[in-house]
C-alpha cells in the first residue's frame, strides 16, 4: 500500500499540480496586491470613496462612546467586486499560461495513411482475367 501511494504521489502530473497550486497562490496574492492597491483606488475615485468599502446598509447600527458601531448589518458589495476583478485576472492570466503551453507542445503528425490495396474495379479485373485463362 506505502509502494502504490508513493508511485502515485511521483507521478509526474501530479507533481505539476502541486507546482501549479503553489503558484497560483503566490500569483493571487499579486493579483489581490495589485487590485487593493491600484485598481481598488482608481476605482475608488470615481465613488469618492475606496473601493473595497463600499457598502449597503441595511440596517443601521448604534455607535456606543469610543464610537464603535454596533449592530449594523451592511451587504459589503464593494470587497465582492473587487473579488471579483481578481477573479477575473487570475483566469486571464491562467488561460494565457495554458494557451502557450498548448503552443509549444509538438504537434502530433498525423499517422501515415496504410497503403492502399488495389481498388475494386482492379480486383474484378484480375477475377475475370483468371477465369478467362481457365
Amino acid at each position: 500500500m506505502i509502494k502504490e501511494f508513493k508511485d502515485f504521489a511521483m507521478k509526474g502530473n501530479l507533481v505539476d499540480i502541486a507546482v501549479g497550486f503553489v503558484m497560483g497562490a503566490a500569483f493571487k496574492q499579486v493579483v489581490t496586491s495589485f487590485t487593493g492597491g491600484i485598481v481598488s483606488p482608481l476605482i475608488g475615485l470615481i465613488f469618492k470613496a475606496d473601493f473595497k468599502d463600499l457598502k449597503f446598509i441595511a440596517k443601521e447600527g448604534i455607535a456606543d462612546e469610543a464610537g464603535k458601531i454596533t449592530g449594523e448589518v451592511a451587504i459589503l458589495y464593494g470587497e465582492f467586486i473587487t473579488n471579483v476583478i481578481d477573479f477575473v485576472i487570475v483566469a486571464f492570466v491562467m488561460f494565457m499560461i495554458i494557451k502557450g503551453i498548448n503552443a509549444t507542445k509538438k504537434k502530433e503528425e498525423p499517422a501515415p495513411e496504410a497503403p492502399k490495396g488495389p481498388s475494386q474495379e482492379d480486383l474484378l479485373a484480375e477475377i475475370r482475367d483468371l477465369l478467362a485463362k481457365k
